[in-house]
């Protein structure tokens, strides 16, 4: 039975329950046989933290108590992508989207502010933007698969690592404590609290961030005082 903090490897395929679009899945085929195949996308399972909100909040509920298998459950919109709220329906004027040459049409899909919209309507020197979730006040369906879960602390970073989007060159995990090595040096407050969700999630003892080239001259140091203390050794006798 699975419980919050539990990692799992899980597929899915989200469908929209009116008219049965799928909108997000994570087998191939089924993208390609409903013309949602991303070829720059990477078909697989997903590992996943139960309980950590890494699916929308209706997903995540409904696995707590399941075993491992298959199973299809329907996910209210208030537990999705939310109700849609008349708020986020926003009037820009025309001229601002004249300064970047975009001609707004309806059904465009513009970024303002780093927020994604939808144009609405075109009058009057006047765009109304709609920045609700596409998927808001939708009612969802999923065909989930729990294939297992997942205990290694090593596969449990890693999964969290590319969840996060966060780069990594190699991972060591000994006694408790995790060194990432990273190819850039990531700024502090990024690695404190990476650090800190993933010493709770996963129950390490420890989590420290290090460039790859950090890593590989301690690596290098640590073998140059173990050679040391063979000689010694050899002397001694």
């Amino acid at each position: 039975m699975l419980k919050k903090g539990d990692f799992i490897e899980l597929d899915y395929t989200g469908r929209i329950k009116d008219d049965k679009i799928v909108f997000d899945t994570t087998l191939e085929q089924t993208a390609k046989d409903s013309d949602i195949y991303n070829s720059k996308f990477k078909y697989k399972p997903v590992i996943i933290c139960v309980g950590e909100k890494q699916v929308v909040k209706g997903l995540d509920d409904v696995l707590l108590g399941k075993k491992p298998g298959r199973y299809t459950v329907e996910v209210k919109a208030e537990n999705a992508f939310g109700k849609k709220s008349a708020d986020l329906l926003k009037l820009i004027p025309t001229r601002l989207f004249d300064k970047d040459n975009i001609k707004p049409f309806v059904g465009l899909e513009v970024n303002v502010d780093n927020t994604l919209g939808i144009v609405r309507s075109v009058s009057g020197g006047r765009v109304i933007v709609d920045f609700n979730h596409p998927l808001a006040s939708r009612d969802l369906v999923y065909d989930i698969d729990i294939k297992r879960i997942v205990t290694d602390p090593l596969e449990k970073t890693k999964a969290l690592l590319e969840l996060l989007k966060v780069p990594y060159e190699d991972i060591d995990i000994a006694d408790g404590k995790a060194v990432i090595a990273t190819k850039a040096q990531l700024p502090e407050p990024v690695t404190k609290g990476l650090g800190e969700g993933i010493k709770k999630m996963i129950k390490l003892k420890s989590v420290e961030f290090k460039t790859a080239e950090e890593a590989k001259k301690e690596l290098k140091k640590e073998i140059k005082e173990e050679k040391e203390k063979k000689e010694e050794k050899k002397d001694k006798k």
